[in-house]
């Protein structure tokens, strides 16, 4: 009886009940489209299909994989943000990994000229000044150049469901913000590629021949757990959900805690006491060799309980006027923060003491904008 109930159960709700599926893990999808076909991956740590790499996979499959391409952090995400990293041979498939966060962010010609298609699959967290996006940008970019065809596997956006922040002006274009967009855009990659391509944004007349395999079943309303941090220092929800409004901190002398086991989920200063809670920032191999206070005791404030409802910039604001009572610099790299932000306008909009409503109410007309112009190349029912 229990049998035939549990048999009921199953043929009335297991269509209710189907796992999401990334666009790597539609093997069967995508492999007619790059069956002897000379490949190429751009592609890190994040690129798994269950249990295995996706390089793997597809040479189980004996396709022609000729190279990978890697994006900051590495083939493997253990290098440290910011780092260089040199072109080098993978020690398990003797393929040469190409950095692209080294000498050139963009694929050349002559590293394409063996080559038919592109793969990209790479695990981004929906926000601006996230560089994955950037590096797929100029991907697509080269592909339009040297006429080869790009297969964006997509993966959920774990912050989906925001937009929010200043959206970026032309002249504060630079790798970690190349697009109009606003710090969250509430996008995945593949419907970014989309817009990018559609958007004339790749600055040039070709266009590349994108397709995009979308991730199957992709519940928005219900939040996505990453089987694996994207990069080392967004090890969990809470960092990657606290980050895009933390990272402003990156651009003043205020520790997000890089060098400690809870990255961009506290934040602190040895100087300016900006909370009680206390941490100590240290050279960690792979995450942080060189952290900002190293070595220092912080004071400031640990957020891995907070309820975090998006973008929330009250601690950066707050922060200021505490190193402004202090007469101590706060905005020590104003260039690399209005790169960050897009504008020099919230840089300018804090000095002048404008209160965060104020400042928060100037972008929501950019940001309206933005949503009737995404709308278009959306893949998943909002």
């Amino acid at each position: 009886m229990k049998a035939k109930l549990l048999l009921i159960f199953i043929l009335l709700f297991s269509p209710l009940l189907k796992a999401l599926e990334v666009g790597a893990e539609q093997v069967q999808t995508y492999l007619p489209l790059i069956k002897d076909k000379r490949v190429a991956l751009v592609v890190n740590q994040s690129a798994q299909v269950k249990e295995q790499h996706l390089l793997d996979v597809l040479l189980e499959k004996r396709i022609d994989v000729k190279k990978v391409f890697s994006p900051e952090h590495g083939f493997r995400g253990k290098q440290d943000a910011g780092a260089k990293i040199n072109d080098q041979i993978d020690g398990k498939t003797g393929l040469p990994i190409i950095s692209l966060y080294g000498k050139s962010k963009k694929p050349k010609l002559t590293d394409l000229a063996d080559v038919d298609v592109i793969i990209f699959d790479i695990q981004d967290v929906g926000v601006r000044f996230y560089t994955y996006i950037s590096t797929m940008h100029y991907v697509l970019e080269a592909a339009a150049e040297a006429g080869k065809k790009v297969i964006v596997l997509d993966r959920p956006n774990p912050n989906i469901n925001l937009i929010d922040g200043p959206v970026l002006e032309p002249e504060f274009q630079s790798f970690v913000g190349m697009h109009p967009i606003p710090v969250l855009h509430g996008m995945t990659v593949g419907e970014l590629a989309k817009m990018i391509v559609g958007e004339k944004w790749l600055g040039i007349d070709k266009k590349p021949n994108l397709t995009v395999v979308s991730v199957a079943d992709y519940d928005l309303s219900k939040p996505f757990d990453l089987p694996i941090k994207p990069s080392p220092n967004l090890p969990n929800r809470q960092s990657i959900a606290l980050y895009p409004s933390l990272c402003f901190f990156e651009a003043t002398p205020i520790s997000v805690g890089r060098g400690t086991d809870f990255p961009f989920q506290v934040f602190g200063h040895n100087k300016v006491k900006l909370g009680e809670f206390q941490f100590t920032p240290n050279s960690t191999l792979g995450a942080a060799l060189n952290p900002k206070l190293k070595g220092e005791n912080v004071f400031g404030q640990d957020l891995r309980a907070y309820p975090n409802q998006g973008f929330d910039l009250t601690w950066f604001v707050d922060a200021y006027d505490a190193f402004k009572a202090e007469s101590i610099e706060f905005f020590k790299h104003p260039k690399f923060m209005d790169k960050l932000a897009g504008t020099d306008k919230l840089r300018k909009a804090i000095v002048a003491g404008k209160s965060l409503a104020e400042i928060e109410l100037s972008w929501q007309p950019a940001l309206e904008q933005f949503k009737a112009r995404r709308q278009p190349y959306l893949i998943y029912q909002r």
